[in-house]
């Protein structure tokens, strides 16, 4: 017993001094060269100096790109996105078991529960979802440094213990990174299987396979916990080490300084599913079907006049804005009106700021939502001469509403305007519409687009704002003559300057070919 009790107490002694001396060595080796690193770095003179064409820079995309420490949120936008709300709801459940578990574990667990029996092929979150959400997420301190390609790095090398096929589609496309090193996901019979490939040292050897044939040395840039955990950063020539302190100082990236713009983006949730917003949603998800239901029914059986007064009351909000110059002839009847496309809900809206029924111009749209449409709609062919007929005849029997981008756009941009509405009448209404949701997108590019007025609807408070500008004429304007397209361009131009949205040259092909992998042709459900 005696022995049993010295051993114990030489056991607890040991115990106390190692952990003494791992405390004492982290702050002698980071401290004092992390103060000199990061000054060498963020000082710009002095980063000129350091900087050479042959250097390599190496990357924790988790420690330095990425402001939040957190990667919970991405793998829960693959749950959702990918998986489905049951899928989400899981993986939310095993969040306090996340917060018990070490990096590695917890890492495992949120694989294997967002990926488990997707399939591989078609598997296109990471390129059309998360994106976005990545470069909300980017500070602009670590840009910075990861920018400096042009004044001397020869190679930026980005490791993260997220899946490749996360993160690899944010880092080479938006932010030009050479090379991508992440955890590779394994597949049986077409299915991620839920497992990553195992390490076995495979994954270092990765990263000094990009890294070794630099003979100038690999500068690392990482958190010191990220470079304690993982060796390959004491390969590295020298290293810039940032503290979680500093962190939390770290602003966000504006949208502006983005290398690349993001016009085009995919999925439902509309706001960063960390643990808390996410609770929240499921939380809110049982009203918010009982609420779409009744608010889209409001709109198909009451006059407008009933209709919008309820659908304040239950939380929807639009804003009608007429110019000073408009009159009251402007909103008489047969009337061609030009808008811009968020929703599908766009000619509804103008249908009930007019306070009278319109006809609508649709293309590839579901036949569920044609026949829970509260107004008529007309299908177009894309045949020129057929569409032309057919918007003609609508028009001479009331007033028609076009939105000539032909799909929607949920970032401030303006597709390509189709010149066709311009050859049909003299003179027509552009209408600038803008909105604003909290909870879920209420359009989609690869989902069920038979479902996107409902998810619109389930949003708490959702907003819409209708601007109606001065009418156009078509055919001259100064004393000059126009074509169709000059209309249309100026038209687009008129529009964003109202919305203060950027003008493009992207079609509908653009965006379907980017999202979805198809000419944008919807199937009829």
């Amino acid at each position: 017993m005696a022995l049993k009790e010295i051993c114990k107490c030489f056991q607890s002694l040991y115990l106390v001094l190692l952990r003494r001396l791992i405390k004492i060595s982290r702050r002698s080796s980071t401290s004092d060269g992390h103060a000199k690193l990061m000054n060498k770095l963020y000082h710009s003179s002095s980063l000129e100096k350091k900087v050479s064409s042959s250097e390599t820079l190496l990357v924790d995309v988790e420690g330095v790109l990425l402001r939040s420490s957190s990667i919970f949120p991405y793998f829960m936008l693959v749950a959702l996105e990918a998986g489905g709300f049951i899928r989400g709801f899981v993986l939310l459940v095993l969040y306090p078991l996340l917060c018990f578990l070490n990096q590695e574990v917890g890492l495992k667990v949120m694989v294997m529960v967002s990926f488990c029996g997707l399939r591989e092929k078609g598997f296109r979150v990471g390129k059309t979802v998360l994106v976005k959400y990545f470069m909300e997420d980017v500070g602009v301190e670590g840009y910075e440094v990861l920018k400096k390609k042009k004044k001397g790095w020869k190679k930026r090398v980005c490791v993260s213990l997220m899946p490749t096929l996360m993160v690899e589609g944010f880092l080479k496309e938006c932010l030009e990174v050479e090379v991508v090193v992440g955890r590779e996901l394994k597949v049986f019979g077409g299915f991620f299987t839920g497992f990553m490939e195992e390490d076995d040292g495979g994954f270092v050897k990765r990263i000094q396979r990009e890294v070794e044939m630099d003979d100038n040395g690999v500068l690392g840039f990482a958190t010191f916990s990220n470079a304690l955990l993982h060796g390959f950063f004491y390969h590295c020539k020298e290293l810039c080490l940032v503290s979680k302190k500093e962190k939390k100082n770290w602003q966000p990236l504006p949208r502006e300084n983005y290398p690349k713009p993001i016009i085009f983006h995919d999925g439902r949730i509309a706001f960063r599913p960390t643990p808390a917003a996410t609770l929240a949603m499921y939380l809110w998800l049982p009203f918010s079907i009982l609420l779409a239901i009744f608010r889209a029914i409001v709109y198909l059986l009451l006059p407008y006049k009933i209709a919008l007064p309820i659908g304040v009351f239950t939380g929807m909000t639009s804003r009608d804005i007429a110019s000073t110059s408009i009159t009251a002839r402007q909103f008489s009847k047969n009337r061609l009106y030009v808008c811009n496309h968020r929703t599908l809900l766009d000619p509804v809206y103008i249908s009930a700021g007019l306070n009278r029924k319109v006809t609508a111009v649709t293309y590839s749209l579901s036949r569920i939502s044609e026949m829970l449409s509260p107004i008529k709609t007309v299908r177009l062919t894309r045949n020129r001469d057929e569409d032309r007929r057919r918007m003609a005849k609508v028009l001479s029997q009331g007033d028609l509403v076009v939105c000539p981008e032909g799909t929607t756009c949920r970032e401030p941009f303006l597709l390509r305007f189709s010149p066709l509405f311009a050859e049909l009448t003299e003179e027509v209404v552009p209408v600038a519409m803008s909105t604003n949701v909290s909870m879920f997108y209420g359009t989609t590019a690869s989902g069920f687009k038979c479902f996107d007025s409902l998810f619109f609807l389930m949003n708490p408070w959702p907003e819409y704002q209708i601007e109606y500008l001065e009418k156009v004429p078509t055919d001259w304007a100064g004393n000059k003559s126009y074509n169709s397209i000059e209309v249309a361009n100026h038209i687009q131009r008129e529009m964003g300057k109202a919305l203060g949205f950027t003008c493009t040259t992207l079609t509908r092909r653009s965006k379907y070919l980017m999202l979805a992998d198809n000419e944008g042709k919807v199937k009829k459900n």
